[in-house]
């Protein structure tokens, strides 16, 4: 049993051979190494690389570091930091990738862990001379995972960001209905090596330790924070206002209400970048859709996975409404789209009379849940659990009948029915149609 990830395959496909460095980014588990070396090595050997011209490293991994005796042996594989960590010599690296390869062939280095390479950065950057070389990454710390990876290699690099699986994968790779998929997919999410097991015990337990073993530990540790609790706090206040409007002023307002701790809006933007660079949560911009502007706050946030963000929330808040949002959210990005909030302002007439009898109208705002970019395409997408009357059905189509332009406005609700298109142009789709088809 496993999970193909073919959109991430073609992600690396396309880009091959290039003259960039291809960093596949994401958060910790969500299945990078297992692109990199399982199912992008199998694609190199069905299409006839030799084995001899793909170079597998785990900067991990004792075995691969002892590859490295022969070279340069009065001097250590690993170096010792002050910090009580290694960093694997790049000096015998570079001697061992030398006598692996030549000047003629062509040479594909999957590199795993790069982080724990002695100048990862200039070593790769120097890699790029050889014209026949074709260098493919992944890597864990928060520094490496940052948004900025881009930068730190120079435009040398070419981003493939992997997410935890789609419902689309969880379904296939686990031949579930979709309709059961959906009841586990909710609650313990799309982290692949959490999908293969076996019990909810043993999903709940591995999924709160990562998140305090693992994903808080790094950001301390790499970030050297003092205020341990407060952003452990701050994570679980992120995780109980999915789909919600965030502000960090009133945020911090909130977390000096609920934990009689005094914490600054700065600190609080600070610790949401933190939480964005290990790639544990997405922020959503406001774009204001008449005035073709953003609008910096309030903003939203999603978890990349929904088992994280329930760990946090010790499975407690399994609201279907926000975590359906949130899924699609993460779909419109697992299939290529910059995905924003929208937002429209429209006049409205009030029961209020003017001086001379006519009706006041005031301003609102509407709300489109999200506006899917990608190239000549768009989309606005409304997130509805159900619509189960006539007055719920106008209250989530009314934003996207005031748009106004062209563009194709989808309705997404859980009905179990067929695709519709009301007389205005709307298209109601059934979430798992959406979800299992490429087509909408």
């Amino acid at each position: 049993m496993g999970f193909r990830r073919d959109i991430y395959l073609n992600r690396l496909i396309v880009r091959e051979n290039n003259g960039l460095i291809k960093i596949i980014t994401g958060t910790r588990r969500a299945g990078k190494s297992y692109l990199m070396n399982r199912i992008f090595y199998e694609y190199l050997k069905n299409k006839g690389i030799s084995e001899n011209q793909v170079i597998k490293f785990a900067f991990d991994s004792d075995e691969d570091i002892d590859l490295l005796d022969p070279f340069f042996p009065e001097e250590e594989n690993r170096l010792m930091q002050k910090n009580g960590t290694y960093l694997v010599n790049a000096k015998k690296f570079r001697a061992f990738i030398k006598e692996k390869t030549n000047e003629c062939d062509t040479f594909y280095l999957l590199l795993d862990e790069v982080q724990l390479l002695e100048n990862f950065v200039g070593t790769l950057n120097s890699f790029l001379r050889h014209e026949n070389f074709d260098i493919y990454v992944t890597g864990s710390n928060s520094k490496f995972l940052s948004s900025d990876i881009i930068t730190e290699f120079k435009g040398r690099g070419s981003e493939v960001h992997i997410l935890p699986l789609s419902f689309f994968e969880y379904c296939e790779g686990l031949s579930l209905k979709p309709e059961d998929a959906w009841k586990s997919y909710i609650v313990t999410g799309g982290i692949p090596l959490v999908a293969l097991m076996k019990t909810d015990e043993e999903r709940f337990s591995y999924l709160k330790n990562l998140c305090e073993e693992t994903y808080l530990k790094d950001i301390i540790e790499h970030n050297g924070i003092r205020k341990q609790a407060e952003l452990a706090e701050t994570f679980d206040m992120l995780s109980s206002m999915i789909g919600s409007p965030v502000n960090a002023l009133k945020l911090a307002n909130t977390f000096k209400t609920l934990t009689k701790k005094e914490i600054s809006d700065s600190t609080i933007t600070t610790f949401i970048g933190y939480f964005e660079d290990a790639f544990l949560v997405s922020k959503a911009k406001k774009f204001s859709i008449k005035g073709k502007k953003y609008i910096s706050s309030p903003f939203k946030i999603y978890f990349e996975d929904m088992g994280v963000r329930n760990a946090r929330l010790n499975f407690r808040q399994i609201e279907e409404t926000h975590i359906m949002e949130n899924i699609l959210y993460n779909e419109l990005r697992y299939r290529g789209f910059l995905v924003d909030v929208g937002e429209v302002n429209i006049n409205e007439k009030t029961e209020r009379i003017d001086a001379n009898g006519k009706n006041i109208y005031a301003q609102k705002q509407l709300e489109v849940d999200f506006i899917a970019n990608s190239g000549n395409q768009k989309f606005y997408i409304q997130s509805a659990l159900g619509m189960d009357s006539a007055e719920k059905e106008l209250q989530e189509k009314k934003s996207l009948y005031n748009i106004g332009d062209s563009f194709k406005k989808i309705v997404i609700t859980k009905n179990n029915l067929k695709s519709s298109v009301d007389e205005k142009g709307v298209v109601t789709v059934d979430l798992f149609d959406f979800l299992l088809n490429f087509d909408f």
